[in-house]
């Protein structure tokens, strides 16, 4: 294994996985030359001058927000204080909106993937969004779209459900497919009454 000053003995890192990022801490003797490889690129130091452009780059690519921004800030090795002037920076020359980005975020889950205002909400409060924002972004859905896509679903999902004999089960397995997608409770009532 090469010596590298910056990789510490004992290192975190980032291990991509098709599911989900798991931080694994490893000790120096269990690094592979290509593990190694990874975590010195994983974790390559910039200089908060070095860190603004990339970081701009990052945030044209797509709307982002905070959090996303602060983390990627924090994986080029800068401490609080650099990383709050970057994104003092980025808010002023606009390339880092919270408020764009939960307006985007919300069209683009509720066009793309059909979720309801409820997993929409929740979805960008784990992203550590503000209220504000997350209601702004949700008024921005238009409500007879909205309509439109909950009876589409149930229309969809009543198809696969023919073949269920028991009533009982159909609206179940209605109501829970609706709560999965976020709709809302009173609107899924109304529809699983009517079936």
């Amino acid at each position: 294994m090469p010596n590298n000053p910056r990789v510490p003995k004992s290192v975190w890192y980032r291990k991509k996985n098709a599911d989900c990022r798991k931080l694994l801490r490893l000790k120096s003797e269990d690094l592979t030359e290509k593990d190694f490889i990874f975590v010195a690129m994983e974790f390559q130091t910039f200089t908060p001058q070095q860190s603004v452009p990339k970081i701009k780059q990052y945030c044209a690519y797509q709307e982002r927000c905070h959090r996303e921004v602060r983390d990627k800030l924090y994986t080029f090795g800068l401490n609080k204080l650099e990383v709050e002037e970057i994104i003092y920076t980025l808010i002023t020359e606009n390339y880092l909106n919270e408020e764009r980005f939960a307006i985007h975020y919300a069209g683009g889950k509720f066009r793309m993937k059909q979720w309801g205002k409820n997993k929409i909400k929740q979805s960008l409060k784990l992203k550590q969004v503000s209220d504000y924002c997350i209601k702004k972004a949700l008024k921005e859905i238009d409500e007879k779209e909205y309509e439109r896509t909950f009876q589409k679903l149930v229309e969809q999902k009543m198809k696969t459900l023919k073949s269920e004999k028991n009533i009982f089960i159909k609206k179940r397995k209605l109501q829970d497919f609706l709560l999965q997608k976020g709709f809302e409770n009173d609107l899924i009532r109304g529809v699983v009454k009517n079936v």
